[in-house]
């Protein structure tokens, strides 16, 4: 009887969704440094709705950088939480059925190497995503397209999946991909931690920090993305020191060009909704400020009697200038037994991207605490400007003609991207972090509420000057049409009215005073025998 009965459970559970199952690519990918392609691995769970338990309007989640797996799949979903509610709660109580995809560590059964699925090739995880759509499409039932969610490096492997998909007629029946803060143009890790941390590993031979690293800054996916890697800046034999000559920002070498260089080629998907949410500033706030002060104070080296280190940290500095960011020195009785300085150079044209706006990380939370390495943890706990430039809102927007990190993109009509809608904040939130206002402008667009100006018959007619807006609703009229009357109204997401004006024979534009606090509205214009919705973002 109690074996029935757990087997009842366990079929009980499954229907529901609450297990994990094992997928496995069927195109493989060849890395850079590899000799052969090899199948990526992963695993996914299915978070049935709650209305029918059918699995037929699913959104897949996909998992972002975690190369040891610290990140399971329970702590993936709850990553949605916001404001007391959660997303994937929320859309499942509406028919949604969610997909979370995770890249944990396993063990490849062909050399039997142990590969941390969640810092791996960023193509071969995309080819993981491609068998996972292909095995929705066909558990499904009905005829609802996907949408397809990437936060932070799974907006990477979804852009790769979708696009590799198009480019080679595999139908993945999407309508929808968004882009929560991913790296389209790189992500950064501050080149002082990169060096700071690498000296102590190579100069102590700390083997344990050796390993860290290896897994984490050297990982296939961060040597994929970093914008600065410290391997390019190493003199010729040394594995810590730095060459004098090589000190602007530079990713590691036989990577990251390679793979934007890749990246750019493929583009984005063309048979999609490409929306973005990035989670930093859109007016050029910063973090920090160039070349700060972020460490500069002496600790006792555990253990080892009479012994300290001073070390120093800095952010990148201003544009075009030099300056000293990472430094340790040993002393012994108050002399000096050794000393490791590494200097770094920003641009011409940007200052250097750690105090960028963009999506923010904290080294605490990042890096704290390395394999319990009592005086790193000490030295990371010091640092007093924690947060730093994650994601730069450059990259989260995929921005194609701008190369200054700090850039107002809240300028109409100055920047290029590929997206057709988004957020950005006005201030740097953390990383993929949901809020009421990015919520606001999601849950729209999944629930599919949107008919935007492209997608509209009446696309030629009217064209807002710009979209985020601040006081004034300019809509641009084509003289080709005649006007002789157009009902315009901006409601709350919620569906209150909230404006409402009439114009009458209107010849090339129509301005409407806007005085409405900062989120998402929908505004509606009508004709005598037509309407549509425009998504409209106030800023």
């Amino acid at each position: 009887m109690k074996k029935e009965l757990f087997i009842i459970i366990f079929m009980l559970l499954a229907c529901i969704g609450y297990t994990q199952t094992p997928i496995t690519a069927t195109i493989a990918y060849q890395g850079y440094e590899e000799t052969q392609a090899y199948l990526g691995q992963a695993e996914y769970q299915i978070f049935m709705d709650n209305t029918d338990n059918v699995l037929d309007k699913p959104i897949i989640l996909i998992d972002g950088f975690d190369p040891v797996d610290s990140r399971n799949i329970a702590e993936m979903y709850a990553l949605l939480d916001y404001n007391g509610n959660n997303i994937a709660d929320q859309l499942r109580a509406e028919g949604f059925d969610f997909v979370l995809l995770n890249f944990p560590t396993y063990t490849r059964i062909s050399d039997q190497v142990v590969v941390n699925g969640g810092g791996d090739y960023i193509q071969r995880s995309a080819m993981v995503l491609v068998e996972l759509i292909n095995q929705i499409n066909a558990q499904k039932v009905g005829t609802e397209e996907l949408v397809v969610i990437g936060p932070s490096m799974g907006g990477l492997i979804s852009r790769y999946a979708l696009s590799y998909m198009e480019q080679n007629s595999l139908a993945h029946q999407t309508r929808l991909f968004v882009s929560w803060d991913a790296p389209h143009k790189g992500a950064n890790l501050p080149i002082n931690t990169q060096y700071l941390l690498n000296y102590f590993a190579e100069s102590q031979n700390n083997q344990d920090l050796k390993d860290a690293i290896a897994t984490t800054i050297n990982s296939p996916a961060s040597k994929e993305m970093l914008l600065d890697h410290y391997l390019a800046h190493l003199q010729n034999g040394s594995t810590f020191l730095q060459d004098p000559t090589l000190l602007l920002p530079e990713g590691a070498p036989n990577f990251r060009n390679t793979f934007q260089t890749e990246l750019d080629a493929l583009g984005f998907p063309q048979q999609t909704r490409n929306i973005s949410i990035s989670n930093g500033s859109a007016i050029g706030t910063m973090t920090g400020s160039p070349g700060i002060e972020v460490l500069n104070d002496i600790f006792d080296v555990p253990n080892i009697p009479f012994t300290t280190v001073e070390i120093a940290l800095h952010f990148t500095p201003a544009a075009g200038q030099t300056n000293e960011v990472s430094k340790a020195i040993t002393r012994v009785f108050g002399a000096t037994q050794a000393s490791f300085t590494a200097n770094s150079e920003s641009f011409a044209y940007t200052d250097g991207v750690d105090s960028a706006p963009g999506g923010t990380r904290d080294i605490q939370t990042l890096i704290g605490g390395v394999q319990g390495n009592p005086l790193l943890t000490d030295v990371i706990n010091a640092i007093t400007q924690s947060n730093f430039c994650f994601i730069p809102t450059i990259s989260a927007m995929a921005i194609s003609n701008e190369n200054d990190w700090y850039a107002n993109i809240d300028i109409p009509n100055t920047h290029t991207s590929p997206f057709v809608a988004w957020y950005i904040p006005s201030t740097n939130e953390s990383h993929v972090t949901p809020t009421q206002e990015n919520v606001d402008f999601l849950l729209p667009e999944i629930r599919n509420q949107v008919a935007t100006i492209s997608d509209n018959i009446l696309q030629k007619k009217y064209r807002l000057k710009s979209n985020p807006i601040h006081n004034e609703l300019i809509i641009l009229l084509d003289n080709n049409f005649k006007y002789p009357k157009i009902d315009v109204s901006v409601y709350s997401v919620n569906g209150q009215q909230l404006i409402e004006t009439t114009s009458t024979n209107i010849n090339t534009e129509l301005r409407i005073p806007i005085s409405l606090e900062k989120g998402i509205y929908f505004l509606e214009i009508k004709e005598a025998k037509s309407s549509f919705v425009q998504k409209l973002v106030v800023n």
